[in-house]
């Protein structure tokens, strides 16, 4: 086995209102956000809603990547990706699946 490092730094936000202090902690050096989710389900139990009026009150512009498919296939996560680095090189990917919120950054090139 080769050797090496791995870091896995975690930041865990609970209770009511956790999802307006992650989206400033998230978004706060970033104009223009991603948004990549599923279907419906995060329509229906208000998630979408919740975001949205969140980031659009900070003054943040929202680009919309819908129809993201849990395991996504390569080309979906390519049209995500280049979506992303057409026209909104700092955009932060925002992942909503269902009621949780996962953050996933674009990596440095």
């Amino acid at each position: 086995m080769n050797n090496f490092i791995f870091e896995n730094a975690t930041k865990v936000f609970l209770g009511r209102g956790c999802v307006k202090e992650y989206l400033a902690c998230l978004t706060k050096s970033h104009n223009t956000i991603l948004l990549a989710y599923g279907g419906g389900s995060v329509k229906e139990n208000g998630i979408y809603d919740e975001v949205t009026s969140i980031l659009k009150r900070a003054g943040k512009n929202i680009v919309e990547f819908s129809g993201v498919m849990p395991n996504p296939t390569y080309a979906k996560v390519l049209r995500g990706a280049k979506l992303s680095s057409r026209q909104w090189t700092e955009a932060r990917q925002i992942l909503l699946w269902k009621r949780k919120i996962r953050m996933e950054r674009n990596p440095k090139r």
